[in-house]
């Protein structure tokens, strides 16, 4: 049986502060929040901010949840709603694990 999740991948949306660093852009606590949520729940395996010039980040929920809760919880991420980020929820196939 394969091992496939709906990963969130964000990317900086509109109100997003080129060069002002992750940790200083107005919203991110509550973005931080939100996803403590989902990991004290249960719910989010890991997650966390890209380091490059890119910005954005990825969060990797546990083990067997659809998407549909995971595109609403996702949606419902105050920096999305603030347009701080921007999200998508894809399918991965995890590949390789220990």
């Amino acid at each position: 049986m394969k091992d496939t999740r709906f990963v969130i991948v964000h990317a900086p949306g509109h109100r997003w502060k080129a060069g002002a660093p992750i940790f200083e852009q107005d919203g991110v606590h509550e973005h931080i929040s939100h996803y403590r949520a989902l990991l004290a729940a249960g719910k989010l395996h890991m997650g966390g901010p890209f380091l490059d010039e890119h910005g954005g980040g990825m969060m990797i929920p546990t083990e067997g949840l659809g998407r549909a809760e995971i595109e609403a919880f996702a949606n419902a991420d105050p920096a999305v709603a603030s347009g701080l980020l921007q999200v998508a929820v894809r399918e991965w196939l995890v590949g390789m694990k220990q």
